[in-house]
């Protein structure tokens, strides 16, 4: 089956080698809606050669709208979806090879490219066609991968099948939703989000900006205003206290 990996791109010349080194001997095809870079992202994108295929958006801050593009684009009858800033350990390359060849079958593995089908129950959900994975990240803060504070395993849809799966319209931290079963792979991607405590702070201002201009076109009532500032950060953090 041919798997096409899609990224959508903003001033990432820093980054961009993370997705491509890591992945381009398994996928078929490269993917990139790039919103208008005024660095060098595009042009080291393309020196990977004629796998790569990049598509200049307006949408410089619009994730979602570059990505939902990027997977329409994609010709591949898999999708991996994959920031900038990310890449695929070894182990689960290994994985998502093993879970996409698999065709016609009644039983996929839920946590792992393993063909030892004695370790798993059967259920009449899994005889049916799973079309999506959720997959582990590691996410990097300053020196190292974070396990505590309810970010590890931070599962996310990055394995899909083209054709049942869209972007909602969502600027911060938006994810895909696919219509159908989805699975669960064991291996992790690696997440660069913060090397520095200087590019966090840009991120931040960035998702909160967001966040503001999203409460203003909502027009949010003080109830709503209240339970998002007050009520929810005080049930998350007793639910990851005692989670961990």
């Amino acid at each position: 089956m041919k798997l096409s990996l899609c990224i959508a791109t903003y001033n990432e010349e820093k980054n961009i080698h993370y997705p491509l080194d890591s992945a381009i001997d398994l996928v078929d095809e490269v993917v990139i809606v790039d919103g208008g870079s005024t660095d060098k992202t595009v042009e080291i994108a393309k020196s990977y050669g004629k796998k790569v295929r990049v598509i200049s958006s307006d949408n410089p801050s619009m994730f979602h709208k570059n990505k939902q593009k990027a997977i329409e684009e994609a010709k591949g009858e898999w999708i991996l979806q994959l920031d900038a800033d990310e890449e695929l350990s070894e182990e689960l390359k290994n994985e998502i090879a093993d879970v996409i060849k698999i065709k016609n079958s009644k039983f996929i593995p839920r946590f792992g490219g393993q063909n030892d089908n004695s370790k798993f129950k059967i259920t009449k959900k899994d005889e049916k066609e799973i079309l999506g994975y959720y997959i582990p990240r590691k996410n990097w803060f300053l020196n190292r991968f974070l396990t505590k504070g309810g970010v590890y395993p931070d599962y996310t849809i990055r394995l899909y099948k083209k054709g049942v799966a869209y972007f909602p319209c969502r600027d911060v931290h938006e994810n895909v939703k696919v219509n159908g079963n989805i699975g669960y792979l064991k291996n992790p991607i690696l997440h660069y989000a913060d090397p520095d405590f200087s590019r966090y702070l840009k991120r931040f201002d960035r998702y909160t900006s967001l966040e503001v201009m999203k409460f203003k076109s909502l027009k949010v009532k003080k109830l709503s205003f209240l339970s998002y500032f007050f009520v929810k950060p005080l049930t998350t953090f007793f639910s990851m206290y005692f989670r961990h």
